[in-house]
């Protein structure tokens, strides 16, 4: 009798404890709510194991230990989405005459731009010595890009081999190995940073070889035809475009420069045309770039003699910026400019796309401290900055790239990375993190006001950044800053 009893009560309270779960465990779509809050399952947007174009078994480890790092659900399956974002859809790796090659498309543009291609790769520099698979498609990135110059040192953009894709009518030197031929400043020192930093991470110079020498040798010779000392040099570039940032004036030159010293960069990272044509942030940048290629020069080749002309022409350029690249500011004090011609007019602003004045500390050119950079901060993060946008969804600098109100996220993730202030690299994670349009990933740019009005879903550098930028956070020791975030 009592058995039954107890049996009975047994199947009663079982009953009564599933009823009462299933009317407090109810699913919607792809969401649970338990007791009221709604908790979002996030599932990965990677693409399939089989579909990833190269994987990395160190960058998989990092993943694995970030996401039992972070607490919030959502910043977690973003860095999932992003940090390997370049690995999985973007690295095509080979082998070519015995030796690594890999070819990075920037995303939805199936070409490899010189500036792109090595930001893109730059956060793994620091798992190569643990992973050697990784290293060598790095390794094969950099050889890439110095055949890629060596093609032609005044292109952005390339082809993976002789297609003749890309802007094949454009009224200039074009090859069937160019996608684009935009001079910039930035597509020639993007590859001397990576090829340095693979360097002083492995020890490995065996990329320093006669291409590189060559690569070297086409540097130094276009620097110094665009200082345009003796003439206007062999350049030019006209297209036809309802973009008035598409092409250059005066028949395909730009607009005069004075030629004190600086280089002349026909476009910016953005590959819009410069106004001034001697941009202050790539003038910066060259510096650094030809500094790196003296070492290496002089430990690695023993050629004196490139690593002096390299030191001569930083030399030059610096002392250039150091007298017509600042402007004192009524209200920030000396601020550098963005952009001047060596005859008295300057562009005081800063574009969203690195190299940019806000991103000069984290390319590692100048010190974070330096008062005239501070002082260029504030300006820059501000109204009086004519690409400084703020609104209902975010703030931060933009471009003519893609108009007025458009907030680039790489103007978010630059202030991050160059603050001091802990409660300002929360707020641009949050940003960040709020204006993804629950993508799960970083857009090129998004509408101050509604971040569902983006631009370029697959944009693989913004991507791997974000990933940058929350590794530096962790091992900064402020995991407990990002696991503020609610």
């Amino acid at each position: 009798m009592k058995n039954t009893l107890f049996l009975t009560i047994l199947i009663l309270f079982i009953s009564l404890t599933t009823n009462l779960n299933a009317k407090n465990l109810i699913a919607v779509n792809d969401q649970i709510k338990i007791n009221g809050p709604v908790i979002k399952e996030y599932k990965s947007n990677r693409p399939p194991l089989q579909k990833r174009l190269f994987n990395s078994k160190s960058i998989e480890s990092e993943i694995t230990f970030v996401k039992k790092s972070l607490t919030n659900a959502k910043l977690s399956w973003m860095f999932e989405n992003c940090f390997p974002n370049t690995l999985e859809t973007t690295v095509h790796y080979s082998i070519k005459n015995g030796k690594p090659y890999t070819f990075v498309y920037t995303g939805d543009i199936h070409a490899m731009w010189l500036r792109d291609s090595g930001a893109q790769v730059w956060p793994y520099l620091k798992f190569i010595n643990k992973d050697p698979e990784l290293k060598k498609m790095i390794e094969g990135v950099i050889r890439c890009q110095l055949k890629c110059i060596n093609i032609d040192p005044y292109a952005n953009a390339f082809n993976d081999g002789p297609t003749g894709e890309g802007w094949t009518t454009d009224d200039t030197d074009m090859k069937p190995e160019l996608h684009e031929r935009k001079w910039e400043i930035d597509s020639l020192c993007y590859p001397i940073r990576l090829a340095y930093q693979y360097w002083k991470e492995t020890g490995d110079a065996s990329i320093f070889d006669e291409e590189w020498i060559k690569a070297i040798m086409n540097i130094l010779q276009t620097f110094k035809e665009q200082q345009r000392k003796k003439s206007v040099g062999p350049y030019h570039f006209l297209r036809v475009t309802d973009s008035a940032f598409g092409t250059l004036s005066n028949n395909g030159l730009g607009t005069p420069v004075n030629p004190v010293g600086l280089i002349v960069s026909g476009f910016r990272p953005s590959d819009d045309a410069t106004t001034f044509q001697f941009l202050i942030p790539s003038n910066f940048f060259a510096v650094s770039s030809l500094k790196k290629a003296a070492e290496i020069l002089k430990t690695e080749n023993k050629r004196t003699d490139l690593a002096k002309e390299c030191t001569d022409l930083a030399r030059e350029v610096e002392t250039a910026i150091k007298k017509y690249g600042t402007y004192n500011h009524p209200k920030y004090g000396t601020i550098y400019a963005y952009e001047v011609d060596g005859f008295g007019n300057r562009m005081l602003m800063d574009d969203a796309n690195v190299p940019s004045l806000l991103s000069l500390p984290y390319l590692d050119i100048l010190d974070i401290n330096d008062p005239i950079y501070q002082n260029t901060r504030r300006f820059v993060w501000s109204k009086d900055n004519p690409y400084f946008f703020k609104g209902k969804a975010g703030e931060g600098i933009g471009g003519p790239h893609v108009g007025y109100d458009m907030i680039w996220p790489m103007s978010i993730m630059m202030k991050a990375f160059t603050s001091q202030n802990d409660n300002e690299i929360k707020y641009c994670i949050e940003m960040l993190m709020n204006t993804d349009a629950g993508t799960g990933f970083i857009h090129e740019s998004f509408n101050k006001d509604n971040p569902k009005k983006f631009t370029r879903p697959w944009f693989a550098w913004q991507n791997t950044l974000f990933g940058e930028l929350i590794l530096k956070i962790i091992n900064d020791g402020k995991t407990n800053l990002l696991n503020s975030i609610k």
